[in-house]
């Protein structure tokens, strides 16, 4: 594979150029393929990635046919699902398979995992064979475990080995892996039993005994380890890298630093997702795919708004008596809409890096509690003297301020309570406690203050 350095785009935020993007449909569009190998060559593999996300499906497959052999599998490897799938599926077999050569095997993996089964036999029967059974290997591995995450080159030595073997070892290796930070010691039945950093051996004489160096305290992945309690716990305990062991002890594989954070990176956005109620979605899908993910949340919405507007039916004798309450009726409710999601979208995510616990959960809930309380009275006293003097009507701005408490409390409750709830239940508190919570402030909030106005004002 061809090596270059790469050029960062000249923008603040180093986001593609506009001007590049437009020469890139230029050259495409003229056909010419030594323009377009000029443009793409200074790139990094994500830059051009968002070119081909950026540009129309029929621009990048002309795209595509001109940059022929010259494809970068790494630029696969960054693409967007929805766009990745569609560019291997358009790619020649034995062009994909070139493209993936040279990858490492968990990229590898990430690549055929989802094509179909026809074409991921084809592309494996095009790699080397150790690669091949490596990738094969990695598949039989639950989607979401870390078995598939893991990479399965790895530099491994023995204990009894010194600094100078393990240098002279990676010097004469015909390949080491693309990224790596440790060196594992492993026993003769392949259990790692240390792990030696590369900047230690790097200062250390040649020499010294391996086993003098290396670091004992070092925590192993399980191969069937969830893919999120991975990311967790690189996160958590602020690791680089770490082995992968089969059930016997064994070492398999090698997860690092940058596979777990991306991993972190897909559940924050998949948590910001689920509490918009957008799911799995990318600015490259199709419109139907986007009405059909869309579609669900819409219907929960619409079945919120139909309680709310039941609620509201019950008092229509009030409303039609003091007509003010429908003008002021949606402050209150939007005001504990607001507030629950602002709780909701905290508690979500201290429950996903595990910082909201059984044994904190009560204070939690307390705290939020006296926040829901506060932050009632203070906006109380304001749209009450509001709502008063804007209607002449003393009483209706005390209505409006009491209802402002209820609600306001009662959205920090739920905004707390649905996500425990759901995570004690099982369900993914972000896939659904925004609708539970924003149904809860809504219902409460009409009731409470049109059932207060209907009590204190007629």
């Amino acid at each position: 594979m061809t090596e270059h350095t790469h050029n960062f785009p000249a923008e603040e935020d180093y986001g593609l150029n506009v001007s590049l993007v437009d020469a890139v449909r230029e050259v495409v569009e003229q056909g010419s393929q030594q323009q377009l190998l000029s443009l793409l060559d200074p790139l990094h593999e994500a830059d051009i990635a968002d070119i081909l996300e950026q540009i129309s499906p029929s621009e990048r497959e002309a795209l595509l046919t001109l940059w022929g052999r010259e494809i970068d599998g790494e630029v696969l490897s960054e693409l967007e699902e929805g766009v990745r799938d569609e560019v291997m599926r358009d790619l020649p077999d034995d062009l994909l398979a070139e493209a993936v050569r040279d990858l490492e095997t968990d990229d590898v993996v990430y690549l055929v995992e989802d094509l179909d089964e026809p074409q991921q036999e084809k592309l494996l029967e095009k790699l080397d064979d150790a690669d091949r059974i490596a990738v094969e290997r990695a598949l039989t591995y639950d989607e979401d475990s870390a078995g598939r995450l893991m990479q399965r080159e790895v530099v491994v030595a023995p204990e009894h080995w010194t600094v100078g073997d393990i240098i002279d070892y990676m010097r004469g290796a015909d390949h080491l892996p693309e990224s790596f930070y440790d060196v594992i010691v492993v026993d003769p039945l392949m259990h790692p039993v240390g792990e030696v950093r590369l900047a230690t051996i790097m200062g250390t004489a040649r020499e010294v005994p391996i086993a003098d160096l290396m670091e004992k305290d070092f925590r192993t992945i399980p191969v069937d380890q969830d893919i999120e309690d991975v990311a967790y716990a690189f996160n958590q305990y602020h690791m680089v890298s770490a082995p992968v062991v089969d059930p016997e002890g064994r070492l398999v594989g090698v997860i690092t630093i940058d596979d777990a954070m991306e991993v972190l990176e897909d559940e924050v956005e998949e948590d910001m997702n689920r509490l918009a109620g957008v799911g799995d979605e990318d600015l490259t899908d199709k419109v139907w795919r986007i009405v059909r993910a869309r579609f669900p949340w819409l219907s929960v919405t619409l079945f919120s708004s139909i309680l709310s507007a039941t609620v509201i039916s019950q008092f229509t004798d009030a409303i039609g008596q003091i007509v003010a309450l429908a003008v002021l009726m949606p402050i209150v409710a939007s005001m504990g809409g607001n507030a629950g999601t602002q709780t909701l979208t905290v508690a979500v995510r201290a429950l996903a890096t595990r910082d909201l616990t059984s044994s904190n959960a009560m204070r939690i809930v307390m705290r939020e509690v006296m926040v829901g309380l506060m932050n009632g009275v203070v906006f109380a006293i304001v749209i009450g003297v509001a709502g008063g003097g804007w209607f002449q009507d003393p009483m209706l701005g005390v209505v409006l301020a009491m209802a402002m408490v209820v609600n306001m409390l009662v959205a920090g409750l739920a905004g707390i309570l649905v996500p425990i709830t759901l995570d004690k239940l099982g369900a993914d508190p972000a896939l659904a406690s925004g609708a539970f919570v924003t149904t809860v402030t809504d219902i409460i909030g009409f009731f409470s203050f049109l059932g207060l106005a209907a009590w204190m004002l007629l």
